[in-house]
């Protein structure tokens, strides 16, 4: 069944218009949805990079990072430029620092994986955008697998849910997709 779903979703893609000659497709959703997984698949059906919104997100930081994913990710890549982006740090798990510099060589297709990267302010931007959702204790339970032996994993995982639902709501994410896909029976 995902298979279907990847190759669907990719055969849209395919036939959008290029925004700026390049089709960028936002991979949306809350955390521990499975979204991550859509993006692999996906990447390889299209031969096409994945850009993780992880490398821009903390625990601290819901939301702010976004001007500077803008500024080194998505103008570069519509002007026909490489991305240059600073990655966040993730041996420092529970703060914001920012590691190592990244360089995304332009392509004609690009994958934004991870929560409100179809934001309102991007969907003018984006050739396709894709809504990954499960049922919240199920997403939780996923989050807690891979990170709960963290001490205190499971109080930011319930305040990231919190606000991820919070700014859903407001921003009509959701509303806005291409497709919605439920993972509640898959992996």
């Amino acid at each position: 069944m995902v298979i279907d779903v990847v190759d669907r979703a990719a055969a849209a893609i395919a036939a959008r218009e290029p925004v700026n000659g390049i089709r960028i497709v936002g991979i949306d959703g809350p955390s521990g949805s499975g979204k991550s997984h859509l993006a692999r698949g996906l990447s390889r059906v299209l031969t096409a990079p994945i850009i993780e919104i992880d490398d821009f997100v903390s625990w601290d930081d819901f939301a702010g990072w976004w001007p500077r994913f803008d500024a080194q990710v998505l103008t570069p890549l519509l002007r026909g430029e490489d991305a240059r982006y600073q990655a966040r740090d993730w041996t420092d798990w529970y703060g914001g620092t920012l590691g190592e510099w990244r360089i995304q060589p332009w392509a004609s297709t690009v994958v934004l994986e991870g929560v409100t990267c179809t934001r309102r302010e991007t969907i003018d931007r984006l050739v396709y955008a894709i809504w990954v959702d499960a049922p919240a204790p199920l997403r939780l339970a996923r989050g807690l697998a891979r990170d709960g032996a963290l001490p205190g994993a499971e109080q930011l995982w319930q305040r990231w849910m919190a606000e991820e639902e919070e700014f859903f709501a407001s921003d009509g994410t959701r509303d806005r997709a291409d497709l919605v896909l439920d993972t509640s029976h898959h992996r």
